[in-house]
């Protein structure tokens, strides 16, 4: 996995092609059918232009829409592996009533029905990687899909700029501060899918626990969890919260991250991070010449982060052997 994380940046060299073009009909709006690793690059695609009109389903079949607002969008089959049976579910019902469709995959099920179909589709390199790992490889197949030609060139960018090492120390550093501890991410709405994009960094590259909420909605339920009570304070002496910081954030939202930590500080106003027996708090604070960099830079600290923590429990971080066995028993 180390390798994969180094040649991060190079996947935003990556030039997309569709095969089958004169089947490939452009649409405005999309609908983005995709399971775990494979769905997070159009989730993080909404972080850096909310406006666009992408939703992403992740479930068995398609939207329940009406059949004539459907027809307005573009159906993607977006999976890594090209057999993930939610998504494959999703395209044959979209063929069934017609709709417009195009597949993405590195192989598989869904390659061969693109290839049997006369159905537009882009086939990704395989880099012997990891869906989640591929986040760069799949946001520019999907920008060509799409038709975003200049988040294209941006993100392209990105090749040159984006510097893997340089979030190494920083997430060696964390994963000793999160060592036997269950981290929760907090964000604001805007950078919601950053934040679940550390939560499966944490689940399947450490192969722990790992929770995210997000600002507002968090003040009004789940901090008061976190109270403290003298009989139930040690329920949260296992968790860690990783706060993500952005200097975007509403002003609103800013004053919340800070009020929020001066009520999680234990008694006796310790410093950040605390001790064993407290909760622990880290602060994370996007950082970049533009919104691209922020994330994806933010990306390979959790990255990271996960790696080196799953050094520390001995754990191998690139397979995920219960997902591959649910996958068999089901």
């Amino acid at each position: 996995m180390i390798e994969a994380i180094k040649k991060f940046p190079a996947q935003f060299a990556y030039q997309a092609k569709i095969e089958n073009k004169k089947y490939f009909k452009k649409s405005q709006d999309f609908v983005v059918l995709g399971m775990g690793g494979s769905h997070l690059a159009a989730d993080l695609l909404l972080a850096i232009k909310p406006e666009m009109n992408v939703h992403v389903h992740q479930d068995y079949g398609l939207p329940t829409w009406p059949l004539s607002k459907l027809k307005k969008y573009l159906i993607i089959a977006n999976s890594y592996s090209g057999n993930t049976e939610e998504v494959i579910s999703g395209l044959q019902l979209a063929l069934k009533n017609k709709l417009n469709v195009l597949v993405i995959a590195t192989g598989g099920k869904l390659i061969e029905i693109a290839k049997e179909k006369n159905l537009p589709y882009i086939q990704i390199p395989d880099w012997q990687i990891q869906p989640r790992q591929a986040i760069g490889l799949n946001l520019r197949t999907l920008l060509v899909a799409m038709g975003e030609n200049k988040m294209l060139q941006e993100s392209f960018l990105l090749s040159k700029s984006l510097k893997a090492s340089a979030q190494q120390a920083s997430g060696k550093k964390m994963a000793e501060q999160l060592f036997n501890r269950v981290p929760i991410i907090y964000a604001s709405r805007q950078n919601t899918s950053l934040a679940f994009t550390w939560k499966i960094k944490f689940n399947e590259n450490t192969k722990i626990p790992a929770f995210y909420n997000v600002m507002p909605e968090l003040n009004h339920n789940e901090m008061t969890g976190f109270d403290r009570n003298e009989s139930t304070k040690k329920l949260s002496s296992n968790f860690s919260i990783i706060y993500l910081e952005d200097k975007n954030d509403h002003p609103g939202i800013s004053k919340r991250f800070k009020v929020i930590k001066s009520l999680y500080r234990p008694k006796g106003d310790r410093p950040l991070g605390g001790k064993k027996e407290e909760l622990g708090q880290i602060s994370v604070t996007l950082r970049g010449q533009n919104r691209w960099q922020e994330i994806f830079s933010n990306m390979l600290l959790a990255d990271w982060t996960s790696f080196y923590l799953a050094k520390k429990y001995n754990i191998d971080p690139n397979p995920v052997p219960m997902v591959e066995k649910f996958k068999k028993m089901i």
